[in-house]
C-alpha cells in the first residue's frame, strides 16, 4: 500500500507562510505529478511528505498511519533528486546496494536485490563502472534503482529531469512511465514542466503560492480548467486569452482559446489580423497573428502552412471551445 493523504498541512517559515493549509489525498499506485511556476511551493511539499521537512500544522498519514513526527527514514518512502547524489568512488552495483548495506541486509539478498533492480532499469551492463563513466541518462537510472531496492511505499522524484538534455528528457519520461507501469507503485513527481505532467501523470496537482488551484486527471484540466490560472499553465502552446468588449458579448470578463481551436483564413473570418511570426514545426505551424480586434493570438495549424510574415488573414474561434472566466479569473460553467 501506499496513499498519502495530507489534512490541513501548512508550512510557514518565520513569518512567510509558504504553504497555506491543504489538504490532498495520493491513492495507492498513483501518479501524481506536483506542478506550477518557480517558488510554487511545490518541492517544499514534497519535503513535507519525505519528512525533510517539518510541518507546521497538519497531519501526514502514510498508508493510513499518522507520519507527521516521523523521521524520514521512518517513512518507507524513497527519493529521487535533480542531482544524482552518487558515490563517484563507487561502481554502480555499489551505489544501488548502499542503503541496503546501510540496514545490514544479508549479502546474498542485496545482491539479488541489485540484480533485479539492474534488469528492471536496464542496467545490467554497467554494474562495474564507475558514475563518471555513464551519461546523465543512465545515472538518473542508478539514481532510481538505488531507490527501487528499499521496495518503498512510495517514490518521491524532485525535478528528476532537470540536469538531462532535451532527447534525454524524453527517453527517461518514458522510462519512468514504463517503470511506474512496472513496479504499480505509488509515484509522486514533481516538476515545473507541464508536458512532463501531462504526459506522465495519473493526477495533476496544479500550486500556486503555495494553494492548490486544481486538482484532476491532465485531460480534466486541459478540457475543464478551474481557473484562468490553470487555463493558461496547462497547455502548449498556451491558451489565448481575450478581454474587452469581445468577452463582454459573451458574457465574461475573459474568454479563453486554445491555439488549436482558432481557424485561419485568407478569405474571411471573425478578426482579421497579420502574421507577425510563422514556426514552422513540419507536423504543426504556429502562427502568431496580431488582430485588430482580440490582440496576438497563438494558432495551431496541422501541417505546412504558406503563409509569412506580414500576410493578411482571418482568425475565427470555435464558439464550442471557448472558456469563460469571471473577472475574478474563476471558471464560469
Amino acid at each position: 500500500m501506499g496513499s498519502i493523504v495530507l489534512r490541513q498541512v501548512e508550512k510557514v517559515f518565520g513569518d512567510v507562510t509558504v504553504i497555506p493549509p491543504i489538504d490532498l489525498e495520493i491513492a495507492d499506485g498513483e501518479f501524481a505529478v506536483f506542478v506550477g511556476p518557480s517558488g510554487c511551493g511545490k518541492s517544499t511539499l514534497l519535503r513535507l511528505i519525505a519528512g525533510l521537512e517539518d510541518a507546521t500544522a497538519g497531519t501526514i498519514l502514510i498508508d493510513g498511519r499518522d507520519a507527521t513526527d516521523l523521521a524520514p527514514a521512518e517513512r518507507g518512502l524513497s527519493m529521487v533528486f535533480q542531482s544524482y547524489a552518487l558515490y563517484p568512488h563507487m561502481s554502480v552495483r555499489a551505489n544501488i546496494a548502499f542503503p541496503l548495506k546501510m540496514a545490514r541486509l544479508p549479502a546474498a539478498e542485496i545482491e539479488a536485490k541489485v540484480k533485479a533492480a539492474a534488469e528492471t532499469l536496464n542496467l545490467g551492463d554497467y554494474l562495474d563502472r564507475k558514475p563518471k563513466q555513464l551519461s546523465g541518462g543512465q545515472r538518473q537510472r542508478v539514481a532510481i534503482g538505488r531507490a527501487i531496492v528499499r521496495e518503498p511505499s512510495a517514490f518521491l522524484f524532485d525535478e528528476p529531469l532537470s540536469n538531462l538534455d532535451a532527447a534525454l528528457r524524453v527517453q527517461m519520461r518514458l522510462e519512468i512511465s514504463q517503470l511506474h507501469q512496472k513496479l504499480k507503485t505509488t509515484m509522486v513527481y514533481v516538476t515545473h514542466d507541464q508536458v512532463e505532467a501531462m504526459t506522465m501523470a495519473d493526477k495533476i496537482v496544479v500550486l500556486n503560492k503555495g494553494r492548490i488551484e486544481q486538482v484532476g486527471s491532465p485531460l480534466e484540466l486541459y478540457r475543464r480548467p478551474a481557473n484562468r490560472f490553470v487555463a493558461g499553465f496547462i497547455g502548449s502552446p498556451k491558451m489565448n486569452f481575450v478581454g474587452g468588449s469581445i468577452a463582454a458579448a459573451r458574457g465574461a470578463a475573459t474568454i479563453g482559446i486554445r491555439p488549436e481551436n482558432l481557424a485561419v483564413s485568407r478569405e474571411a473570418g471573425d478578426w482579421p489580423g497579420s502574421i507577425v511570426v510563422a514556426e514552422h514545426l513540419g507536423s504543426d505551424t504556429f502562427l502568431h497573428v496580431a488582430t485588430d480586434a482580440a490582440g496576438t493570438l497563438t494558432i495551431r495549424v496541422s501541417g505546412e502552412v504558406p503563409v509569412h510574415h506580414g500576410d493578411r488573414v482571418f482568425v475565427t474561434p470555435d464558439a464550442s471551445a471557448l472558456h469563460r472566466f469571471d473577472d475574478k479569473g474563476i471558471a464560469i460553467r
